[in-house]
């Protein structure tokens, strides 16, 4: 008994220093990239740098905001997490709400035509085709229209817009509201967990992915920070980028290293930053569906 109840004590503390374990590998790479993007790029290749930067620098950060192809990357970035949430969102909540009613016609055959494209389809290849047939290559609205829908959110959206008591929608529709008012009006208040939940989801794919620039946009003009990022790493524009600095910034003060850690951590920042705003909301919106009472 006694042997039990120092095993039980004992988990508390291996858990705890395990989680500081994992808490340090997980932690410290991004620390570790945060300290070389301030630390002169010349002693930075010197090594030796841990914890704290030797040389205090923001040549780095200053070459990544006046290369105008970084800003204009970025701004890429914004215009599409934004927009591409936005419209993800309010669509995807849209056509769950109808698939929330039970009144709806073919529901069941929409249902699993869906959950069959959850698990197949048809591929890159005839993906890119379709796409190039729409005329949405080398297009902003690459980045919007084909991701407006995904049916695994749809999944989560419909399971909370069940909980809902039907009666507030009656009431509603008693005073003259029609489908679309009450879905405005009554239902998207409501479902603030769920939303926020959805668009951080959405949101954080869309400003870290940069697989959709590399395939479906050639335009360099087009390309978001993801992509960029993606050329700096694979160093297959390192050329270009050096080239296509402002005289003002020394050549001799960064290199292709060093912009690209800070490159990293700007790239990242934003995104970083939405979390503590959504948590909230995130962790009341992961619970959905989890218990069934």
């Amino acid at each position: 008994m006694k042997i039990k109840e120092k095993k039980l004590e004992l988990f508390p503390k291996i858990n705890t220093l395990l989680m500081i374990l994992i808490c340090f590998i997980t932690l410290y790479p991004i620390w570790y990239t945060i300290v070389l993007s301030f630390n002169d790029a010349n002693d930075a290749q010197m090594g030796g740098i841990y914890w704290w930067p030797r040389l205090f620098s923001l040549k780095s950060y200053s070459a990544v905001f006046a290369n105008a192809n970084i800003i204009n990357a970025f701004t890429i970035s914004v215009l599409r997490t934004v927009i591409g949430t936005l419209t993800h969102v309010f669509f995807t909540a849209m056509t769950a709400y109808a698939f929330s009613k039970k009144r709806l016609v073919g529901r069941n055959v929409f249902l699993a035509i869906g959950t069959f494209t959850m698990f197949f389809n048809g591929g890159l290849i005839p993906f890119f085709l379709l796409l190039k047939n729409l005329g949405m290559l080398n297009n902003f609205i690459v980045y919007i229209v084909p991701t407006m829908f995904n049916f695994f959110h749809l999944i989560i959206f419909t399971s909370f817009f069940r909980g809902i008591p039907g009666s507030l929608e009656e009431s509603a529709m008693i005073d003259g509201a029609n489908e679309f008012r009450t879905f405005i009006q009554i239902i998207i208040p409501l479902s603030m967990p769920v939303l926020a939940t959805i668009a951080l989801f959405h949101g954080v794919w869309n400003w870290n992915d940069f697989f959709w620039g590399v395939i479906f946009v050639n335009d360099e003009s087009l390309q978001p920070i993801g992509t960029y990022l993606y050329r700096i790493i694979a160093e297959t524009a390192s050329s270009n980028m050096k080239i296509n600095m402002p005289g003002a910034i020394s050549l001799k003060a960064v290199n292709s290293q060093s912009i690209k850690l800070a490159t990293m951590v700007v790239a990242t920042t934003p995104i970083v930053l939405t979390y503590p705003f959504l948590q909230k909301y995130f962790v009341k919106g992961v619970m959905i569906g989890s218990v069934k009472e």
